[in-house]
């Protein structure tokens, strides 16, 4: 378990609050602020700057409250939700959850998650989806089984054996080099072939049915 600060404490607890307003009648206030302090002590074992990191936490347990609770039937699945996983949720994961976000909009709920996830974005990553237009204020996320249950695609890139398999859901495993590393030349073929197959990926989703 990750001590918390008492700043920290009155954060989450405040968190807590008002995550039981938003999903009153959904989940008990006992489980949301589990959630809560279960979402802090997950970043808190890799995260790498702890200032923020009770905010991220909520933000963090409000994504996995709001899929549980799609997963469950008990709100509204409203959208194509989409998962991209990598190793480390530092590269790879977060480069296409960030093209697909830029080319289908709010028409897609998007998360990504690592199934080892890193203390920060690859300086790589950053640089990216800043030439892409795209605020690195994103974190590392570790992968939980209620974002895979909401999930209507999951997507994997070198970690396809640590994703639970449930039915109804598309699997795809691609295969992308991590950025970390790379040179601008091998960069830009990371982006050229991550670019190519979210294309893809949203010509299928967009498809009429």
């Amino acid at each position: 378990m990750i001590d918390t600060t008492p700043k920290d404490t009155s954060v989450l607890q405040r968190t807590a609050e008002q995550l039981t307003e938003r999903y009153e009648g959904v989940f008990t206030p006992e489980m949301v602020e589990r959630y809560v302090f279960e979402s802090y002590a997950a970043l808190g074992r890799t995260a790498k700057v702890r200032t923020y990191l009770a905010t991220t936490a909520g933000h963090f347990a409000d994504s996995r409250l709001r899929a549980l609770a799609q997963s469950m039937g008990r709100i509204e699945h409203d959208r194509p939700q989409v998962l991209f996983v990598c190793v480390q949720n530092a590269g790879r994961s977060q480069l296409a959850a960030a093209l697909l976000s830029k080319l289908a909009g709010d028409q897609v709920e998007i998360r990504s998650a690592g199934s080892l996830p890193a203390n920060d974005l690859h300086p790589e990553t950053k640089q990216l989806l800043d030439s892409i237009g795209v605020d690195a204020d994103a974190y590392p996320k570790p992968l939980t089984d209620d974002v895979v249950r909401a999930a209507d695609y999951v997507i994997t890139m070198g970690c396809g054996d640590t994703c639970p398999i449930y039915p109804g859901k598309t699997y795809l495993d691609w295969d992308v080099e991590d950025p970390e590393g790379k040179t601008a030349a091998e960069l830009d073929r990371v982006m050229s072939v991550l670019d190519a197959k979210v294309t893809r990926l949203w010509n299928e989703i967009s498809a009429p049915a």
